[in-house]
């Protein structure tokens, strides 16, 4: 059985998966498709799952003991929508078109340009499109294509499209007034990827890309890949303004995937919570063990200072097979525990309330879930009820509850 710390167990269906935990009782393991994404809204969960032909799940989970599927939306071959954000009625999709590494074989439908789809949810149980927004890059572009992961507040969308003349994902913001007619507001890259307008990369590929801004304020905390995150002022949308960067790679091997602001101060000082992605390693760059977690001090915007780092106790000190490390914080930030998404070690609650010194507080390992060879916890977050929900990349939905 698997093992779990802080977590307090509520009742299970199907298959059983229990887990090892402390300091978090599992609720329910609901069996589903795995995916990238969970978001909660009015009792209400969204999943946006990682493989099609499973697009988005929708899921009753007023009682948690007893999560209901009562809308499913689906996706072709060669294209997966593993990404989701809900605000009052609108439900904004990710779309993206495989890159020629993830295809499998699978060809995508002729014509097919990934983007983001946007749903009225008025009706939870019948979600109903209201149009296609595209992204402007064809069919020969080299990498996957479309939208990855993003924000949405109710209005704007911060997104990370990919787009013609551009290598790699940029940063864009979408005004979503109208949902029915998204109309860009204003766009940022890295110097560098504009190759249309004569930028030169410095690096391989598309190793500098946008992963997700998110908003806080007039700030946008942007992730970017190998290119580490950015923040960047947009007090004028139409205009972002870079405050500043920071980039630990190289030396170390993995990409940023999320920069976090942490929406109070802790000792008067303001920090992020920045997570590195243990799915990429540059092959030029030294080994490691595993990915882990950043404390950044930005109470000086313009000069951000890495001033401690959270790894599992258990990691071994030894490279480690990929997806076994960090991965996603919730991004819902309600007190100083941030539960954290670990890949193959499950849920891991980071007490951050001494930013130099970080300190797990909990944990829930789940059992391998049927027709894995091991745990892939991918994404988690938390409802107003303060249960927290942990999506396996693969297969299943943990509902937990902190002890």
């Amino acid at each position: 059985m698997a093992k779990a710390k802080g977590i307090k167990e509520v009742g299970y269906v199907d298959v059983q998966n229990h887990g090892h935990a402390a300091g978090v009782n599992p609720v329910h393991w609901h069996d589903c498709a795995g995916g990238g994404q969970v978001v909660v809204q009015n009792r209400i969960a969204y999943v946006g799952n990682m493989r099609n032909p499973q697009g988005t799940l929708i899921i009753d989970v007023k009682d948690p003991k007893n999560p209901k599927q009562i809308a499913e939306l689906t996706m072709p071959p060669g294209t997966h929508s593993h990404k989701v954000r809900v605000h009052g009625d609108i439900m904004v999709t990710n779309r993206e078109v495989m890159g020629a590494h993830a295809l499998n074989g699978e060809v995508p439908p002729a014509g097919y340009n990934g983007g983001l789809s946007i749903y009225d949810i008025s009706k939870p149980e019948k979600p109903r499109l209201i149009t296609n927004w595209e992204t402007t890059d064809g069919p020969g572009a080299q990498y996957a294509r479309g939208v990855h992961r993003f924000d949405f507040d109710g209005r704007y969308a911060y997104i990370s499209p990919t787009m013609d003349g551009y290598i790699g994902n940029i940063m864009m913001i979408l005004d979503l007034k109208d949902p029915a007619k998204p109309e860009e507001v204003g766009r940022w890259w890295m110097p560098g990827q504009w190759v249309a307008g004569g930028e030169t990369p410095t690096w391989k590929g598309d190793a500098h890309k946008c992963h997700h801004p998110l908003r806080f304020g007039n700030r946008l905390y942007t992730s970017y890949w190998q290119g580490g995150l950015v923040i960047l002022d947009i007090e004028d949308m139409s205009k972002p303004k870079f405050v500043s960067g920071l980039d630990w790679s190289p030396p170390f091997p993995w990409p940023t995937h999320t920069a976090l602001r942490i929406p109070f101060k802790i000792n008067n000082r303001d920090f992020m919570v920045v997570s590195d992605e243990d799915v990429f390693r540059q092959p030029d760059y030294p080994p490691y063990p595993a990915a882990f977690l950043w404390m950044v001090d930005i109470t000086d915007e313009k000069h951000p200072q890495p001033i401690s780092t959270f790894q599992v106790e258990d990691m071994p000190d030894t490279p480690q097979p990929r997806m076994t490390g960090c991965h996603q914080p919730c991004e819902i930030v309600t007190g100083t525990e941030i539960p954290v998404a670990w890949f193959a070690y499950g849920l891991r609650i980071i007490d951050i309330s001494k930013p130099h010194a970080l300190k797990e507080v909990a944990y829930y390992l789940p059992d391998v879930p049927p027709g894995s060879d091991r745990v892939q916890s991918n994404d988690v977050t938390v409802d107003d009820r303060g249960l927290i929900y942990l999506l396996d990349r693969v297969r299943g939905l943990h509902i937990l509850e902190r002890t």
